[in-house]
């Protein structure tokens, strides 16, 4: 079998880093061939085989993004302060190293979006992809801002408030739950959607089918109101453009670790369920 040939990825700003860096590419060198180091948004290898991202979700999110146009498989060792999606820490990256590099990698798919921008014309300006989720907020000056709904081909609700948020499975933990969004397990083809402050007590969060497609105007915004996907890239987003939502034709690759449970990073990492602070209990 040819050699797996491994990028490093570590974000800017990690603490330990030169530390955790040498402990991963003392790892991957067992198993492979190290070609590039690389920090966040640096331009990854076509022709590298996985990725191994030192940092957080955010990271891990822009590798996945980047890697995706390639099909190169990516991994997260964690390193940022939660890291939802960094299934792997130095240990358990050495107890599954020869699978992680090796021929047969635990390789888990996610859903992606397609997200568009058209302008009056119906002329595509903005064409990208989201990993997590693409949200529509207020921007400047935060006055309240009123969106329309278009769901497939039937009109849907107006919505006063200060956005929107359109999520993946794997995003719907992230902006989607801090909003009373649903929970979506990862392996689950669906789309949330999540008004963000809607000034109506009967808007409630809605769960399509992940070929669904959804169109979002400006009614009534601000002079800042944008795009902004997976809280790192943000767009203008003005009235009488149309704002097109709908699943990707490919998907991220991350790899996964076996020994890790998407419902116990719920219970340790997002404290699903955790109780109240009882006396009798000490806890």
């Amino acid at each position: 079998m040819t050699q797996c040939k491994i990028a490093i990825m570590k974000a800017r700003a990690v603490p330990e880093s030169d530390q955790l860096v040498a402990g991963v590419r003392e790892i991957a060198g067992r198993h492979g061939d190290v070609v590039a180091e690389l920090l966040s948004r640096d331009t990854i290898p076509s022709d590298v085989d996985r990725v191994v991202v030192i940092g957080g979700d955010g990271t891990i999110i822009g590798a996945a993004r980047q890697a995706l146009d390639h099909g190169i498989p990516v991994l997260g060792v964690n390193a940022g302060r939660l890291g939802v999606l960094a299934e792997f820490d130095i240990e358990s990256l050495t107890s599954h190293a020869e699978m992680i590099f090796g021929g047969t990698p635990l390789v888990r798919e996610h859903l992606l979006l397609n997200i568009r921008i058209l302008g009056p014309d119906g002329t595509p300006r903005l064409e990208s992809v989201a990993v997590n989720d693409c949200v529509v907020t207020a921007g400047p000056p935060y006055r309240m801002i009123e969106l329309s709904l278009m769901i497939d081909d039937t009109d849907g609700p107006s919505i006063n408030g200060d956005g929107l948020i359109i999520s993946t499975p794997i995003g719907s933990t992230a902006y989607n739950v801090s909003a009373g969004g649903p929970i979506i397990q990862p392996d689950v083809d669906a789309l949330v959607i999540s008004a963000v402050a809607p000034h109506s007590l009967a808007f409630r969060p809605i769960v399509a089918a992940s070929q669904t497609r959804i169109q979002v105007g400006v009614k009534r915004g601000n002079e800042g109101t944008s795009l902004v996907l997976d809280g790192q890239a943000t767009h203008r987003f003005s009235e009488g453009e149309c704002l097109v939502v709908s699943s990707h034709e490919k998907r991220a690759q991350l790899i996964g670790n076996p020994d890790s449970s998407y419902w116990n990073n719920l219970i340790e990492k997002m404290r699903w369920g955790a109780p109240p602070t009882y006396r009798d209990r000490g806890t």
